[in-house]
């Protein structure tokens, strides 16, 4: 199976079938490029994508805790590997497919041109035989007739007698001349034929069925290039399927990972106040009147009416005390986190111990690298000066010991934290224990109440308007004081509900901390807020002058 023999007269079809493989060659070429183009908008598709919602946090953020969130970041990140595949896709289809099309098919192009001027050469030489055979044909046909006609004139002037011998024997040289012309001519029409004959068997046999026999194998290459290119762009994906497949592998562990009990309790400790629910709220008698009337036979009267206390004023006033503390701060943060509830201000004193004993710690392995470094230098003073180091040193000292210093100061805080935490434990266990007894004991007056020291005291209360249920307690009858305070340390008081005191002031108590970490004080002239029970010295007494 040979074009040169096969095709030994299809020159021009395969000229044209040629020219086709190459468009062809060039045709798939461009369907890979645009095939690269895809996955290199497909990978920064998927990069933008990623960006976009990954977090942008700034180096002082926390990571995210919640499992559900950590695992949707692990899979961005293996959607950015995933997109980054992509990119080898790209980046090996157009190494090893495109341009490697693009260089061949230059080559195939000056081959198949150098075939097809060999091909014409060979055809433009088979011409030029066949024209001198042809002329050589021609000129003995041409030759033949002259002698002929030579012949017929001098058979006429021999057989006429009245011709004479002159002319009869010019005519016999002519004769003998055009005979001899067209001997030489038939010897040269023989000698050109014979050479015709020998190139053009040449020509068919040996010239263009080796022609035709490399444009064959040409086009062979080009078929199995285009093969090679195919496998190879199978290729460029096939080999980063395994690493796709890690990467589809590690968003399914990313989702497995997600854990909802853990992210529940991620969700207590994040909002956990540490704060004591409200509560029961004291039995109000309002039948004392009633027996009072029947016992001593007379109508209530005004100051009897005085120690009713209104339902609604009692709920504004722990309703008002709720909202103190459920509103965030407006003030600036306090060194001590006293401005958080309890269990927030553990965790951020907790974790500000533990950044001031990572500090702590750099600091020390600076110093003994300091101190390692000055002992080289005493031992060999070519090295250095040792006494260029003590300034660095004792820079490092001093932070140490302010570090230790703030280190100590919020241990105290966290240690008063935790003994309040614990204090407010026990004492709502022993609470639970008698709460039938407490909620039993009755009042000199008839009045239940928390405390069996206190009776329910002060001027009569107004009853608010219902559109007046939800106002502040600021807004109530001001309550007795049940002890003195004197603060020790000053308090902003910046906050919404608290109230600002300087260091050595003399305040009311109109309130106990309820283990919350804040006490309700009154100033002389009537002003009232919560201040932290650990900037006073409190004194309790059972019969205080009230304000």
């Amino acid at each position: 199976m040979s074009w040169g023999t096969e095709l030994w007269d299809q020159f021009d079809n395969l000229d044209k079938h040629t020219q086709w493989g190459i468009d062809f060659l060039e045709k798939y070429a461009k369907f890979v490029k645009e095939r690269i183009e895809i996955e290199q908008n497909y990978a920064k598709q998927l990069r933008n994508l990623v960006k976009k919602y990954c977090p942008k946090r700034s180096p002082k953020d926390e990571e995210p805790r919640f499992t559900s969130c950590i695992a949707f970041f692990n899979i961005l990140n293996e959607l950015n590997d995933y997109a980054g595949q992509r990119e080898v896709v790209a980046e090996e289809m157009g190494h090893r497919v495109y341009g490697e099309l693009m260089r061949y098919s230059h080559d195939l192009k000056t081959e198949r041109k150098m075939h097809l001027q060999e091909g014409r050469k060979a055809q433009q030489y088979l011409d030029m035989c066949w024209k001198q055979m042809d002329n050589s044909k021609k000129k003995f046909e041409r030759e033949c007739r002259e002698a002929e006609k030579a012949q017929q004139s001098y058979e006429r002037l021999d057989n006429d007698t009245n011709a004479t011998k002159a002319d009869v024997e010019k005519a016999k040289q002519q004769l003998n001349l055009r005979t001899h012309m067209a001997d030489e001519n038939k010897n040269e029409y023989a000698a050109q034929l014979q050479n015709f004959n020998g190139e053009q068997h040449k020509h068919y046999y040996i010239v263009i069925p080796q022609i035709y026999k490399q444009l064959q194998e040409m086009d062979e290459r080009r078929t199995i290039k285009l093969s090679e290119c195919y496998k190879g762009f199978a290729d460029s994906e096939r080999k980063v399927i395994p690493i796709i497949s890690k990467c589809l592998e590690g968003m399914i562990l990313a989702a497995k990972s997600v854990d909802e009990h853990r992210d529940s309790q991620l969700v207590i400790d994040c909002f956990k106040s540490g704060f004591e629910p409200p509560g029961d709220f004291p039995f109000e008698d309002y039948s004392q009147n009633i027996y009072r009337t029947i016992s001593d036979g007379t109508i209530s009267t005004p100051k009897q009416e005085g120690m009713r206390i209104d339902t609604k004023t009692t709920v504004g006033k722990a309703k008002g005390k709720l909202w103190l503390f459920g509103k965030k701060p407006k003030g600036p943060a306090l060194e001590d986190f006293s401005h958080l509830p309890p269990e927030q201000r553990r965790k951020k004193l907790q974790q500000r111990i533990d950044e001031l004993n990572r500090e702590l710690q750099k600091e020390t392995d600076q110093k003994d690298a300091l101190i390692k470094m000055k002992d080289v230098y005493e031992k060999n003073p070519q090295m250095g000066d040792p006494s260029s180091l003590q300034p660095k040193l004792t820079e490092t000292m001093g932070n140490m010991d302010r570090l230790r210093m703030e280190i100590h100061k919020n241990e105290a805080w966290l240690s008063e934290v935790e003994g309040k935490v614990a204090a407010r434990s026990d004492r709502r266990h022993s609470s639970d224990i008698n709460h039938l007894v407490t909620q039993g004991r009755e009042s000199p007056e008839g009045s239940y109440t928390d405390d069996a020291n206190q009776e329910v005291r002060g001027p009569p209360q107004q009853h608010a308007h219902p559109n007046e249920f939800d106002d502040e307690f600021e807004d109530d009858d001001p309550l007795p004081a049940i002890g003195h305070c004197k603060a020790i340390y000053p308090f902003d008081g910046h906050n919404e509900g608290t109230l600002a005191m300087k260091e050595g002031e003399i305040l009311y108590i109109i309130e106990e901390d309820k283990g919350d970490g804040w006490t309700r004080a009154r100033r002389q002239n009537g002003e009232e807020g919560y201040v932290p029970t650990s900037y006073i010295d409190v004194t309790l007494e059972k019969n205080s002058k009230g304000s």
